[in-house]
Formats: C-alpha cells, structure tokens, sequence
C-alpha cells in the first residue's frame, strides 16, 4: 500500500517546478494539451492500479450530485433523504459531500463498496483524460497532493514544455 503522507510530501515538493510549467502549459493549443494529458494518462494508468493507494478515497470526498445521490440511495436500497442525513452534509462552498473521510464506501481492501453506482466526481477522477485540460490545470495541482497518477502525469507533461 502506498502511504498517503508520502504522496502529500512528494507533491509538496514537486508543486514549484509544476507551477512553473504550468503557466507555459496553459500557452499550449487546446487541441495539443488535450492530446498530450490523453496519451500521458493511458500510459500512466496501464502501470498504475488505483486499489494499491485508494488516497483519493481517504483524504478528498467528491462533490455529490442529486443524481449521485439519487443512485447511491437506490443502489442501497435506502431512501434518498435518509441517505443524505447518513451520509451527506454541505460544506462551506455550499456543495453536497460526504459527511465522513475517508469516505464510508472504502474498503479494507480499498476496493469501494459501492463502485458500480458511486458519483461521477469518483468515476472520472483524476480527470487527467478529460478534454479542455487547459481549464483543469488548477485542479491537477491540487490533485498532486492526493494521487500519484497526476504526480507522474503532470511531470511528464512538464518535460513536454520546458520553462525559463
């Protein structure tokens, strides 16, 4: 299992040279960066499995949608609003996340509990293959305090760009 307190120290240590890079990323072409974050993201997540670190799942909780919502509730069987006093409270940006980290659905294994219906916050994370990835790079800054997959992404993709 990878320790949770090492990625966060890591990433503390990268975040001045990403930052850097960063801001001659962001002068890329949409098409290019989204091409680039594509490529880098498949080669990255065939040597990396999720279940071997699960951080996400223990330090960040994802924003929750009614639908989320709506879909966790039903995938337990349990009514919407009784799965909201549970599980949901709203935090300080007025969003909708869990009222417990690491979240309640983790796993001893860090396999989740409720995979096949959890949020969309949790399936496309840590949207690294996403598209307009100019707008997210903010986000994967953030991100390279929780997950080694955005460490080793966004190094790579700074080695595509140097900086002065």
């Amino acid at each position: 299992m990878i320790d949770p307190e090492e990625i966060k120290i890591k990433g503390k240590s990268l975040m001045s040279r990403l930052r850097k890079a960063m801001k001659q990323i962001a002068r890329k072409s949409p098409k290019e960066l989204d091409g680039l974050f594509q490529e880098i993201h498949v080669e990255t997540f065939a040597k990396i499995d999720c279940l071997d670190c699960a951080n996400c799942c223990k330090t960040t909780g994802p924003r929750l949608s009614a639908s989320d919502t709506e879909r966790i509730s039903a995938h337990l069987r349990m009514p919407v609003k009784s799965f909201e006093d549970h599980y949901v409270r709203i935090d300080e940006d007025g969003d909708r996340v869990m009222k417990v980290l690491p979240c309640p659905f983790l796993m001893d294994d860090n396999a989740c509990s409720i995979y096949t219906a959890r949020p969309k916050a949790c399936r496309t994370y840590p949207h690294t293959d996403r598209r307009r990835q100019r707008q997210l790079l903010n986000l994967h800054l953030k991100n390279v305090e929780v997950c080694p997959a955005v460490q080793q992404i966004l190094t790579r993709i700074s080695e595509h760009y140097p900086y002065s």
